[in-house]
C-alpha cells in the first residue's frame, strides 16, 4: 500500500502545516505552479517526488520537472499534467492522449478550485488537489490524500487549512 500525497498551485508557499502532511506520506505528487523550487527540494528531502511544471513555473522548474508525467504507481496507471480540464471536456491537449490510453487516474491542477470527478465513458477518476498555496482567489488552502492497494484507489481525504 502506497500512501499518496496530492498538491498543487504552492506558488511558492511551502509551511510546517503542508510538510507534516508531506512526512506522512509514501510519495508525494504536485501538479504544477511550484513557483519557487523551494517547494519542491523541501518537499524532496523528506519523500519521493513527482510532478509537472505549471504556467507560471520559470525555466528552471521546467528544466526540472516535464509538463506531462505518466506513471504507473502500484498497479494504478496515472497521468498528471497541469491544465487539462474536466470530464467529460479535456482541453484538446490532453483529451487525445486520455482517448487514445485512458490513465486510472488522471490529475490536473491551475483551476485553484478542489475537485474529483468520476469519469464514465474512459473510466477513470480526475483529481483537482484545488490551492495548497496562497496567491489566488481561493480563500481555502486544500489537498488530497489517498492509498493505493495495487489495483485499489481508497481513503481518499480532503485537507483544508484554515482561512487564509
Amino acid at each position: 500500500m502506497t500512501k499518496i500525497l496530492l498538491l498543487s498551485d504552492t506558488h511558492s508557499y511551502i509551511d510546517d502545516a503542508i510538510l507534516k502532511y508531506v512526512s506522512q506520506a509514501d510519495e508525494v505528487w504536485h501538479a504544477g505552479d511550484i513557483g519557487d523550487l523551494k517547494v519542491t527540494d523541501a518537499i524532496k528531502r523528506l519523500k519521493p517526488l513527482r510532478a509537472v511544471y505549471g504556467n507560471i513555473d520559470d525555466a528552471k522548474a521546467r528544466a526540472e520537472f516535464p509538463e506531462n508525467n505518466r506513471f504507473k504507481c502500484e498497479d494504478v496507471d496515472v497521468f498528471m499534467t497541469h491544465i487539462g480540464g474536466y470530464p467529460p471536456k479535456y482541453n484538446a491537449r490532453t483529451s487525445a492522449l486520455i482517448k487514445s490510453n485512458p490513465p486510472r487516474i488522471f490529475i490536473s491542477g491551475h483551476s485553484h478550485i478542489l475537485k474529483v470527478i468520476p469519469d464514465k465513458r474512459y473510466h477513470l477518476i480526475h483529481m483537482n488537489p484545488g490551492a495548497a498555496g496562497k496567491h489566488g482567489f481561493h480563500s481555502i488552502r486544500t489537498m488530497l490524500r489517498f492509498t493505493i492497494d495495487g489495483r485499489k484507489i481508497e481513503n481518499l481525504e480532503v485537507i483544508e487549512f484554515p482561512k487564509r
